[in-house]
């Protein structure tokens, strides 16, 4: 098994703990974080000791989303260069975003996610291709058209465009009111109670765990799930491309970090709101 430097991975009580580890960031998701989550994935599927996995953070932040600029994403970037122009940004999106999420959807184990402030883009998206999200009550959502596009399916097509319209976070007690979230819990109570529910899980037949899965997950790609998915997909990179339009709406900088303009629209309505 690897050594991993943005995530840590433990496994107690046959459940499986991958913990986002990048708080000074917010967790931001570099592509190093991807792929180690990817390959932890991986490893606790075919530990046969593991029963039920969670995905949480580090610090106060679940995740803020994509790493726009990190110095070690930056690193990264220089010493493995993608592919330019759209092609390029196609197969990165694809690769780290659309097929990662799928495959982590189809987990045949039990997945929980444990969220506790900022959940942001792409960390609703790695927490969405979980089966389960549990968040603290001070865990803060937002959503976009981003590339794994699954909102209308968390929370219905209606609600999920009036968020979107909007630009704005919603609370945790709201997303659990939509269906984006299971159950919320005090912060400081949250990583128990998450692991003790999947304690409670991992006492099943693990057999019966995956066929139980499987028919749930069968039941929405048969409704079209993943081709909905997949073309979502291809939208988000005509609208990501338009960014760079005359016009489009600049990128704002806040304490030295960027962030996508809906990001700092849905931040300024907070704290109008405030």
């Amino acid at each position: 098994m690897a050594e991993y430097r943005d995530i840590i991975y433990e496994v107690k009580d046959h459940v499986a703990v991958v913990s986002l580890n990048r708080p000074q960031y917010r967790n931001a998701q570099s592509r190093v974080l991807l792929e180690e989550m990817d390959d932890a994935f991986a490893h606790a599927t075919e530990d046969r000791d593991v029963r039920v996995i969670i995905l949480r953070g580090e610090g106060q932040h679940f995740s803020a989303g994509h790493d726009l600029g990190t110095p070690e994403q930056v690193a990264d970037r220089r010493e493995r260069p993608d592919e330019m122009g759209v092609r390029g940004r196609y197969k990165r999106g694809y690769d780290l975003f659309v097929d990662m999420s799928l495959r982590w959807r189809d987990i045949p184990k039990p997945t929980i996610a444990a969220v506790q402030g900022y959940c942001i883009f792409g960390g609703w998206m790695i927490a969405s291709a979980m089966d389960l999200i549990f968040a603290a009550a001070d865990a803060m959502f937002l959503a976009s058209a981003f590339q794994y596009f699954t909102p209308p399916w968390d929370m219905g097509a209606r609600k999920t465009k009036e968020i979107l319209f909007e630009s704005r976070f919603i609370t945790a007690e709201e997303a659990k009111e939509h269906g984006l979230v299971n159950r919320v819990y005090p912060r400081d109570q949250l990583d128990a109670r998450t692991m003790a529910y999947a304690r409670r899980v991992a006492e099943n037949d693990p057999f019966l765990m995956r066929m139980a899965k499987a028919a749930v997950n069968q039941t929405q790609d048969i409704q079209g799930f993943p081709a909905a998915i997949r073309d979502a997909y291809a939208l988000y990179v005509i609208r990501a491309a338009a960014e760079a339009d005359p016009g489009a709406v600049e990128i704002e900088r806040e304490e030295g970090r960027r962030r996508r303009p809906m990001v700092q629209r849905a931040i300024d309505n907070m704290r109008e709101a405030e």
